[in-house]
């Protein structure tokens, strides 16, 4: 399999982006369906990813396919609105481009969210879980191919991969604003067809406690490059067999809803980094 993303390639991406800003970026938040709305800074500047080369377009309804950079009080940080789809057929290479141009940006802090369905029966629509462990039943492994050495360990340790100190800042916030943050493990599919009830069936045995199309990828990534990472699931559906049917539609407009919480949990999350 061809390796399609090398350092060069980032580097060109970097210079892009470094030609319109002057500060070192804090933190990166990668923006899933519906929820592009949470990226709100000041010294707003905004950066179409047809702008940053080598970047891929985002193919999917709800993601803009921008970059956002600003200050949210004092922390900088860098908003992706949208990613790139392994299912698009791009490549893992581009499903993953992101997490490649945030490590050589220098971003130590990675906020990853989604939207997912929940297997688990306490978790409903509208719901929010923080992952803390992962299954990888894409079929594909982001760090396949060509290695490059500076972009860490080929043969990478996984099992610290979403951070205690960030899943720990989250849980402190969400009691901070009287929420509740669910925990969970995230099961990540191909796509783009939704489950059956029988894979639902399978993943619920296994222990998953939610499932969707997205974040592991980055996650196995950004832990290559030794970057911390913290995610969140917005529960936007019950898992299929659980309920009736299942459309985009549906997923965009519960995302809508619960965006005011999310957006708590991710300022507050930002501050406490912030404040190390």
């Amino acid at each position: 399999m061809p390796t399609l993303v090398n350092p060069d390639l980032i580097t060109r991406s970097v210079n892009a982006i470094r030609s319109r800003i002057d500060y070192p970026i804090q933190a990166a938040v990668v923006l899933g369906s519906g929820l592009s709305d949470l990226a709100t800074v000041d010294n707003h500047i905004e950066i179409p990813y047809a702008e940053i080369p080598g970047y891929p377009a985002s193919t999917v309804m709800g993601h803009k396919g921008s970059l956002i950079l600003g200050f949210q009080k004092e922390i900088s940080v860098a908003y992706f609105l949208g990613r790139k789809h392994f299912y698009e057929g791009d490549g893992i290479d581009k499903t993953v481009f992101s997490v490649r141009l945030m490590a050589a940006l220098g971003i130590q802090n990675l906020i990853l969210t989604n939207a997912a369905g929940g297997i688990r029966e306490d978790l409903l629509p509208g719901d929010i879980m923080m992952i803390t462990d992962h299954l990888n039943f894409m079929g594909i492994n982001p760090l396949i191919g060509k290695h490059y050495q500076e972009w860490g360990e080929r043969f990478v340790d996984l099992s610290g991969l979403y951070n205690r100190q960030l899943l720990q800042y989250a849980m402190a916030g969400a009691k901070e604003n009287s929420m509740i943050l669910h925990k969970g493990i995230y099961a990540a599919m191909s796509g783009p067809s939704y489950e059956t009830p029988a894979e639902i069936r399978m993943l619920k045995m296994l222990g998953a406690d939610a499932v969707g199309m997205s974040t592991v990828p980055e996650a196995i990534v950004a832990a290559q490059h030794g970057m911390r990472v913290a995610a969140f699931s917005l529960i936007t559906n019950k898992a299929a067999g659980q309920q009736e049917s299942l459309n985009h539609a549906e997923v965009m407009e519960a995302a809508k809803k619960a965006m005011p919480e999310l957006r708590t949990i991710v300022d507050s999350l930002l501050s406490k980094i912030d404040a190390e």
